[in-house]
């Protein structure tokens, strides 16, 4: 059964972690290569005072910080719901094949030099074709198979990722930093047409996620308990499953491959409310965004700017193993 905390729990969770995005957005937009006070912060985003602080402000820092909300956002609701799904704590929005696919199409394009301009679209082709690939291997007589499904992911991903590696080296020196900066995962330069482009279905794959939290909770319960609250198992991975993948892959399509974020933040968010994914997924989706928006800030404080990938690894390796001692042996819920 799902772990039921207070409602007024819940409310000031929710409550706390959305004054603590709003804060690091400010933040992040204040800081970086140039420094800007409030009152300077707030000029410019009223399209007053100084032309250069509006200029970076609306055409630099303002479309990468809410790229990275949108990215955070899909990866954490995208890692609540395939850990609910699969009842595996160690599920992540990587878990069937979406970063190989997606590392499939994109490495030959940037080491080959073209077609640059198509590399968000061709991820997020790659990521669905290869989800939908792991899915027919899960197939079984009795529908798709948990084991079957994780262990196909795990099987391409490890084809997938060696290809990559030898299209890597026999790839020009010059092209393969380019390739390795979007395999790790980075926001330089993301700009407004990427969000436009890419924002619009991921809100609406978030909202779509948020209606799942009931379905989830009856996954949970356990394949026979669930088919006997009348819950068409196959129906529901299936679709599960898709808002699933929509959100990796259209995270992946604007930033590339960001891992520990999906797997980090449901744990986290399971710690304080609860597992009731009718909440968690909703906070999932807060605290990927907050957690994203603060990795990218971070990996831009330096004199030379880190991948975020990079940055959410770092410091998401020591997090998640705070998180496994705290939650010991209750690790699937």
């Amino acid at each position: 059964m799902p772990k039921i905390i207070s409602s007024n729990r819940v409310l000031v969770v929710t409550l706390l972690l959305s004054i603590a995005l709003l804060f690091m957005i400010g933040i992040s937009l204040s800081f970086g290569a140039v420094a800007m006070t409030p009152a300077q912060l707030w000029q410019a985003i009223l399209r007053k005072g100084d032309t250069l602080t509006q200029t970076i402000i609306w055409d630099l820092r303002l479309p990468r910080t809410l790229a990275a909300m949108l990215v955070g956002a899909a990866l954490g609701m995208s890692g609540a719901l395939l850990q609910g799904m699969l009842r595996n704590g160690l599920a992540d929005p990587f878990l069937l094949g979406i970063s190989a696919g997606a590392g499939l199409v994109v490495v030959p394009i940037i080491t080959l030099g073209v077609l640059q301009s198509w590399v968000p679209l061709a991820a997020w082709i790659g990521s669905l074709l290869t989800t939908i690939f792991v899915y027919f291997l899960a197939r079984s007589a009795d529908g798709i198979s948990i084991e079957r499904l994780i262990l196909g992911g795990v099987a391409v991903s490890s084809l997938f990722g060696a290809i990559q590696s030898v299209l890597l080296l026999l790839a020009d020196d010059g092209r393969v930093q380019a390739a390795l900066n979007w395999l790790i995962g980075s926001l330089n330069g993301r700009g407004w047409n990427l969000v436009a482009i890419a924002g619009p279905y991921i809100c609406l794959s978030l909202l779509l996620g948020c209606l799942l939290g009931r379905s989830v909770n009856l996954l949970n319960l356990g394949d026979d308990l669930a088919v006997g609250l009348g819950v068409s198992l196959v129906r529901s991975r299936i679709f599960i499953g898709a808002i699933a993948t929509l959100l990796t892959a259209g995270a992946v399509s604007v930033a590339g491959l960001i891992g520990f974020v999906g797997l980090i933040v449901p744990h986290a968010i399971r710690l304080f409310v609860g597992t009731d994914y009718r909440v968690v997924l909703p906070l999932s989706a807060v605290g990927g965004a907050f957690v994203l928006t603060g990795a990218d800030l971070l990996s831009r404080l330096g004199a030379v700017e880190l991948p975020v990938g990079a940055v959410t690894a770092l410091f998401g390796s020591p997090l998640f193993i705070w998180l496994l001692y705290q939650r010991k042996g209750n690790f699937n819920n």
